[in-house]
């Protein structure tokens, strides 16, 4: 089995060779007729000139046209120029010295076709000792039938096309020689750089995450798989790191009630106590099994919000009537400490604003950022929920009186098991899931909560969620 490097020259090798072929061989062609046209076109004037030269009448004499020996110098177009006149019949009527004793075939099938009139050439393979190119000419010389023949070497083309062979063929072979060098360095640059990003990524697993691919430094195809690659690695640490202190925070979080509860146990367990000691003990370890509960639910409705599971259907959900109906429901708990909930309903189109998302969902978003405002807001203050249209978005905003949100735990305040320092301190129950559950559940949706604080003093959370295009199927 070849390896993708050897494939790829071997590919790329085949390819050049033919080409390199194809092209040889249409060169070699052309040459060859060249050649061989020449030839023909220099043997056929020649015949045509002893045409032009033949006696007026056939009773003259026939002769073929040579220069007389020391008269001048030869005639280069007749040299090597074997010339023959022939009657109808075939006999020889006259000859060039060259020929001697020999003379040129005219079997019985040559002779018809010149007595049909036609131009007739032949390659002769065994003329003498050299293969010998042939043109009979036909001619009508006053009412007798003749023929013109003049036959030339076809050495000097053989040689020519022999010569042409030889260097279509080493040329052929110098840029198989090039380009297969080329190849090579090129496959040998690319594939080595993929070499080097495969035997680095053998090396990273979840320990070292942190460590990258080499890049080749050349912004090509290459330069840009290393660039995502590395881009991927940098998301799957983000990811496990964010997944293992989830873990952690979670396993903390655990603990903590898990603890409370078997201390409340034991500690009850260690003597004989009155039934209403009992009933506060239950009623203490109840109150920490329902933390447990929340907790647990709240992890698994984050786990299935995570793999895309806990998505209710989309409906077109009119915002007024069900942030009205969460004010109503926290009314008691914030009147309790002094605190009013208001919807205002300032905007005119208020009422009828409406978004593309799942009624049961967003109301618990709601109900959860109405519960930490009533948490952080002072007794004897106001919390403002308010509706408003951006563009193709429904805002819905909560806004309170409170301390508002430290320029340090603004940028984490979405992240899993954060707390801020007034948590912490005892100040607000709960584990730091609210917001990023909620969050979670706006992204589903296509949405986004923003943060801020509020330049009179205070947090304003705004739920930004795909606007409602219409009426139809409003849930009230």
């Amino acid at each position: 089995m070849f390896s993708l490097r050897k494939s790829l020259l071997l590919v790329h090798l085949a390819v050049i060779l033919a080409i390199v072929s194809c092209t040889a061989l249409a060169g070699y062609w052309g040459l060859s007729r060249a050649v061989h046209g020449q030839l023909d076109a220099a043997l056929l004037a020649l015949g045509e000139t002893e045409m032009a030269m033949l006696p007026a009448t056939p009773h003259q004499g026939v002769t073929v046209h040579e220069v007389a020996p020391g008269m001048a110098p030869p005639s280069l177009t007749r040299l090597d120029r074997l010339v023959q006149i022939i009657d109808g019949e075939g006999h020889v009527l006259a000859r060039s010295r060259n020929l001697e004793a020999a003379r040129l075939p005219a079997d019985p099938g040559l002779l018809a076709r010149l007595d049909a009139g036609e131009t007739v050439f032949e390659t002769l393979p065994r003329f003498g000792e050299e293969p010998v190119r042939m043109v009979s000419i036909p001619v009508h010389h006053g009412g007798v039938r003749l023929a013109v023949q003049v036959a030339g070497s076809l050495d000097d083309v053989n040689h020519t096309l022999a010569s042409a062979t030889m260097l279509f063929v080493a040329m052929a072979l110098a840029l198989l020689a090039a380009v297969g060098l080329a190849g090579e360095m090129l496959t040998r640059r690319v594939l080595g750089a993929i070499d080097d990003v495969v035997q680095q990524a053998h090396f990273i697993g979840e320990a070292s995450l942190a460590r990258r691919l080499p890049h080749p430094g050349t912004p090509d195809e290459i330069g840009r798989l290393v660039d995502t690659l590395n881009a991927m690695l940098e998301r799957l640490e983000t990811g496990y790191d964010a997944q293992r202190r989830f873990t952690a925070d979670a396993s903390h979080e655990l603990r903590s009630p898990l603890s409370r509860l078997r201390t409340e146990i034991e500690i009850t367990l260690r003597r004989p106590r009155e039934t209403p000691e009992y009933v506060a003990a239950l009623a203490s370890c109840l109150d920490e099994v329902q933390r447990l509960t929340t907790l647990v639910e709240e992890l698994l409705m984050l786990t299935r919000l995570d793999v895309g599971q806990d998505r209710s259907a989309v409906e077109t959900v009119a915002l007024y009537p069900l942030a009205l109906a969460a004010v109503r429901r926290l009314e008691t708990v914030a009147a309790a400490r002094g605190i009013r909930i208001v919807l205002q309903d300032t905007p005119v189109d208020a009422p009828g604003i409406s978004a593309r998302v799942a009624p049961g969902p967003v109301d618990l978003v709601l109900a959860n950022l109405l519960d930490n405002a009533v948490k952080f807001s002072p007794p004897d203050s106001l919390i403002t929920v308010h509706l408003s249209r951006d563009g193709m978005d429904a805002l819905l905003g909560v806004s309170d009186a409170g301390p508002g949100i430290s320029v340090d735990e603004l940028p984490h305040l979405f992240e899993r098991f954060y707390r801020g320092a007034r948590a912490r301190a005892g100040e607000a129950p709960g584990f730091g899931l609210g917001l990023a559950l909620s969050q979670a559940i706006v992204h589903a949706y296509g949405g986004r909560i923003e943060a801020l604080n509020r330049p009179g003093g205070g947090a304003l959370f705004t739920m930004r969620l795909p606007a409602g295009g219409g009426e139809d199927g409003i849930v009230g």
